[in-house]
């Protein structure tokens, strides 16, 4: 059960509500986050919601048996919108592009591709300044200084940063400089860093694991929530399976069932999801059709010279093409006119 309370609870309430709850015989956690005050009441029996939601104090009183409560569609119908601030949301029903190299390299690489993004109407750029690698030898990104130097660029475009963090002792120091947490799929299970992002006002992209289930990375999105962030996106990244013709298999599956099980944004990422440059956009673009409420795309002014995960990064010319499809793409499925997709269609070479 959730109880959802009022913004303004006295304590007096919150005393006679907390005391109800364990009258009942429930295990009772209070969260407190940016835009909400709940209590999450664990029942052993049925309970009467009536005799709760009568109390002062009390807004609504919700029955919600999934073993995830706060990021569950049972208790909170409307979608969830995440709010950037200058007029950039990421909102079901529509299609945020987030796009930018794996890694983080330098100031002329970031102007470019922040040049490029702005052309072509990219609110949203992506990159690692801690990058997560599998060998030891490989470049492990350009560290805090190089966030701050990108951080400036991207203001100077009008472009909000995603980025990826990687432990808690790294949360201080990024968060001046950056829009959105990204937790990699390495770290969709590291319960300590997820539970101290709850306490950062930060919106929160979570990558599901890489051998996770649909309920595990939900899972991980409730230890942020419950922590006290309630601004929080999922992103289906693909999951390692037996195939090995492309780096993993992306569960497009995963997107209407998160869509129906979770009230949260849900975000595509084609580039790890199959990891061959080459069938990124049939996927991105299959990805909307599934539903998907955004991209998140890897671009670099020169993939061969990527200092990480060039196989899977697309060119300015290839990601223009994608970004003109998407858009189309997204019309068709969002059922709007399609007057001018023919121009579109000529735009991107049909």
């Amino acid at each position: 059960m959730i109880v959802q309370c009022h913004q303004d609870l006295s304590r007096e309430e919150y005393e006679r509500v907390y005391k109800k709850l364990e009258e009942f015989g429930c295990q009772v956690t209070e969260v407190v986050t940016q835009l909400g005050h709940y209590f999450v009441a664990l029942a052993k029996r049925d309970i009467d919601i009536r005799r709760v939601g009568h109390l002062d104090g009390v807004a609504d009183v919700h029955r919600v048996s999934d073993s995830y409560k706060l990021v569950s569609r049972k208790w909170k119908v409307d979608p969830t919108s995440v709010d950037l601030g200058d007029g950039v949301v990421i909102q079901s029903g529509g299609l945020s592009l987030m796009a930018g190299p794996c890694s983080i390299e330098g100031e002329e690489q970031v102007r470019a591709v922040a040049a490029h993004l702005k052309a072509h109407g990219v609110s949203i750029m992506r990159g690692g300044v801690y990058k997560p690698r599998t060998s030891p030898y490989s470049f492990r990104g350009v560290g805090l200084d190089g966030l701050k130097m990108w951080s400036a660029c991207a203001k100077e475009f009008g472009l909000k940063i995603i980025s990826e963090v990687l432990a808690v002792e790294q949360i201080e120091g990024m968060a001046e400089y950056v829009d959105i947490f990204q937790v990699g799929a390495r770290n969709a299970q590291n319960f300590s860093l997820l539970h101290e992002l709850g306490q950062v006002d930060k919106p929160v992209l979570i990558k599901r694991g890489m051998s996770s289930t649909i309920e595990e990375l939900l899972q991980s999105a409730e230890y942020v929530f419950s922590s006290g962030n309630e601004k929080l996106m999922l992103c289906e990244r693909g999951i390692r399976t037996f195939e090995r013709a492309y780096r993993n298999t992306l569960d497009l599956n995963a997107v209407p069932v998160l869509k129906e099980k979770s009230h949260l944004p849900v975000i595509v990422d084609p580039s790890h999801g199959i990891g061959v440059r080459r069938f990124v956009e049939p996927m991105a673009l299959a990805g909307i059709i599934a539903g998907c409420d955004g991209l998140l795309v890897e671009i670099s002014p020169s993939p061969e010279a990527a200092l990480s995960d060039g196989d899977q990064t697309l060119d300015f010319r290839e990601s223009a093409n994608l970004f003109e499809k998407a858009k189309v793409v997204h019309r068709l499925r969002e059922g709007e006119s399609l007057q001018g997709v023919d121009e579109a269609r000529a735009r991107i070479g049909g």
